[in-house]
């Protein structure tokens, strides 16, 4: 049992990582939840952007233009399949906050987290970037429309503020944090100290996220109907990346499987109010999620040889 233990430390040090943060952060609840409450999580968001731009190779943003099939129908899902996978499973929740809090999940853009998780699992981060990028926008685009839609009460929401907190948290670091690795040659020493920092912003995320969960008997079926929507967007992200690469694969399994949470309780109280009570179990379900999956991959060798390109075209993500 040692023995064993060890070994899963060893190879999923990540997700033991993400474990020990989300237990710290349902145990340790008042200084954790008044740094969430005190703009600790925009931060942390920020902080994990910027690192990981800094781990990603200038020569993999241009293999992005050449992926774009495979970015295009990432992002075509995004906006069709997963918020009717999200509505379809928030049914099991009976109405309330709870149900329209899990019916937002699948309108937020892939969760910034995802990158990160990428990069960990070998997988091509420039292209979880792109997908990253692409599915802010398209949130922008299509969010208040669905929403208005769902909303019983008719209430509209206004972009205006989600743009400017997107921009703020994603838009900003992400831009730094590249143009630092493309035009400062000695940025890219710091590829493996960001990825730590990386990792360890993404731990103390988890643990905040903890602090505001308060779980009661009402979670029973919000944890079911997210554990449904995890893998039902897991499979559609696992079909995506069939005729793709074995990095670009990663990239579109992770993008697709995680969803941004803390966009999600944003548009989820600006149409429905207090409904975003589901929206913390779901940040740490996909947190932990997201680090197993990059250790397994990355046990599983997924980083191709440096220069290896599909079949066709040499394009990452073209079909074979």
């Amino acid at each position: 049992m040692v023995s064993r233990a060890r070994s899963l430390v060893t190879g999923y040090p990540e997700l033991g990582l993400v474990l020990v943060a989300a237990a710290l952060g349902l145990v340790i609840r008042p200084p954790l939840a008044w740094l969430a409450g005190h703009r600790g999580i925009s931060v942390l968001l920020a902080t994990l952007v910027f690192a990981t731009a800094l781990t990603i190779d200038p020569a993999a943003l241009k293999r992005v233009a050449a992926a774009w099939r495979s970015l295009a129908v990432a992002l075509l899902a995004g906006i069709t399949a997963l918020p009717a996978l999200s509505w379809a499973v928030a049914q099991i929740a009976p109405p309330g906050p709870l149900r329209e809090g899990l019916a937002t999940v699948g309108l937020a853009p892939c969760e910034i987290a995802s990158v990160a998780t990428t990069a960990m699992a070998g997988g091509e981060a420039a292209l979880s970037a792109g997908v990253l990028i692409g599915s802010t926008v398209t949130t922008v685009l299509v969010a208040g429309p669905a929403l208005r839609l769902e909303a019983a009460s008719g209430s509209a929401v206004r972009p205006a503020g989600v743009i400017a907190s997107l921009a703020l948290v994603v838009a900003a670091p992400l831009a730094a944090g590249l143009a630092l690795r493309w035009r400062v040659a000695g940025v890219a020493r710091l590829a493996k100290p960001a990825g730590t920092t990386a990792m360890i912003a993404v731990a103390l995320l988890v643990a905040l996220i903890a602090a505001e969960v308060r779980l009661s008997a009402a979670y029973a079926g919000v944890a079911v109907a997210l554990l449904l929507f995890l893998a039902g967007s897991a499979v559609l992200g696992r079909l995506l990346g069939t005729r793709s690469g074995r990095s670009a694969s990663t990239a579109l399994l992770l993008t697709t499987s995680m969803r941004d949470f803390a966009i999600a309780a944003g548009l989820a109280a600006a149409a429905f109010g207090a409904a975003a009570a589901p929206l913390g179990l779901y940040g740490i379900l996909v947190l932990v999620w997201g680090t197993a999956a990059a250790g397994f991959w990355r046990s599983r060798g997924t980083r191709e040889p440096q220069g290896e390109q599909d079949r066709e075209g040499g394009e990452p993500g073209g079909p074979p």
